[in-house]
């Protein structure tokens, strides 16, 4: 602190970088102990921002009487992370890998620059998150470090094929933690992808930052890590807060679920059908019947292909506009209102695509039911040009299946088959409609 002044509080401060432990007692004789975190440009001039080791942050108002004491950085202090467990593989018990992609629940705040930076060293995860160890050893393995809009078909594959070299390698389950903006999308790749699983692939995020005492991600890693231990199951699932507070967490079929709000804990919800199960302070619970383990050994079911497109039908779309977009597709996925339907304005370019050989699928914008072509005359004309009629698949989950499907099968008609074919528990059969008929 070369050039402050030792009896003066803010020139302390002044010197001081953000980062830095400190303890400071006000005047009114309170001490706060926190490390200092970059103020607020409304910040009050008098006001220092500190986190609190609770997780809050606070203003603390400096004066003159105010006593400033340093403490040694966080790396130095003596580690909170419960001693004497296995960090990788080789502990006593069945381990669990963990895969990082990137997204808030695989980050923390770094209080030098005040953003969020990726964690991704092993030891400062297992430091971070102390209780995903609580039953057993956890590997960590980076595969990504990307926010989750930025994560692509390919990589749906690369990381596919990193969860198949963790099973072969002795893994019990395993967890991927993933940003939630595209986190369906990814669960439900992964369920096409992903065959004769020994084990559970659970998906988790997290959707407050690490910096907010309400964080969700140590609690949404340590139950996704507890159901990747259930030694029954062979199949793709996302396991995410089932309220707003910290108790129970919802497990949903990966193929079934979506996220319904931009922020809120509890924002994943299961599609036309409750969770699957349920974790709690009582254990893990399944309440409908999951795909069991396989024998294996564990395979990766690709390859996709990539030339296949999802458009969302909306009033006064321009047919000329949709057709282009599907020129140099070879299949589409339409989310037709309602029952399933599009304007008839977009009738001719249909036409003109399925006699080209393309593949034109439809699935509903709307978050419960199925689409039917039978009910109203728009879908019957759709059926007739060609558009096969997914029942109540979700258009993120039509999506990835198309990609796998063009990536199974050259002939059209082939694709169509592996679009309404059952894969991965995708389709509720009670909603399931005559387009497979």
């Amino acid at each position: 602190m070369s050039g402050a002044d030792p009896d003066d509080p803010w020139s302390l401060l002044r010197s001081a970088r953000a980062g830095q432990r400190l303890e400071l007692k006000d005047d009114r004789g309170r001490t706060w102990t926190g490390t200092l975190v970059p103020r607020p440009d409304s910040a009050d001039d008098g006001v220092v921002q500190l986190k609190l080791d609770s997780g809050y942050n606070v203003g603390v108002r400096v004066s003159p009487g105010s006593q400033l004491r340093f403490l040694p950085p966080e790396s130095e202090r003596t580690p909170t992370a419960p001693q004497g467990r296995a960090r990788t593989a080789g502990g006593n018990g069945p381990w669990v890998s963990l895969l990082t992609t990137g997204g808030t629940i695989a980050s923390r705040v770094d209080y030098e620059t005040g953003g969020v930076r990726p964690v991704q060293d092993e030891g400062e995860i297992l430091d971070f998150y102390p209780e995903l160890q609580a039953e057993g050893p956890v590997r960590i393995v980076p595969v990504f470090d990307r926010l989750s809009e930025d994560i692509a078909p390919d990589d749906w594959v690369t990381l596919a094929a990193r969860i198949v070299a963790e099973f072969t390698d002795g893994a019990q389950g395993v967890v991927v933690a993933h940003g939630t903006d595209t986190l369906a999308f990814t669960s439900a790749a992964l369920s096409f992808l992903l065959q004769d699983l020994p084990g559970p692939v659970v998906l988790v995020g997290a959707q407050r930052s690490p910096d907010r005492p309400s964080s969700d991600g140590p609690s949404n890693l340590a139950a996704g890590v507890r159901v990747a231990r259930s030694p029954l199951v062979g199949e793709v699932l996302v396991v995410m807060h089932a309220g707003l507070s910290d108790g129970r967490f919802a497990i949903h079929r990966g193929t079934r679920v979506r996220k319904m709000h931009s922020s809120r804990r509890d924002a994943f919800e299961s599609r036309n059908g409750p969770p699957i199960g349920y974790v709690d302070a009582d254990g893990v619970h399944w309440d409908r019947e999951v795909r069991p383990a396989a024998s294996g050994p564990p395979r990766l079911d690709g390859p996709i292909d990539r030339a296949g497109g999802l458009l969302y039908s909306f009033p006064g779309l321009p047919p000329e506009s949709a057709e282009a977009f599907a020129k140099d597709l070879r299949g589409l996925v339409l989310a037709g209102t309602g029952l399933g339907h599009v304007s008839s304005v977009h009738l001719d370019w249909i036409r003109r695509a399925v006699a080209a050989g393309k593949v034109v699928a439809m699935t509903t914008q709307c978050l419960e039911g199925n689409v039917d072509p039978f009910v109203y005359a728009t879908g019957r004309e759709l059926q007739r040009a060609g558009v096969v009629y997914l029942g109540d698949l979700l258009p993120e989950v039509a999506y990835a299946k198309l990609l796998w499907a063009l990536g199974h099968a050259s002939d059209p008609r082939a694709v169509e088959a592996l679009l309404l074919s059952d894969v991965a528990g995708e389709f509720e059969w009670r909603h399931r409609s005559g387009g497979d008929s």
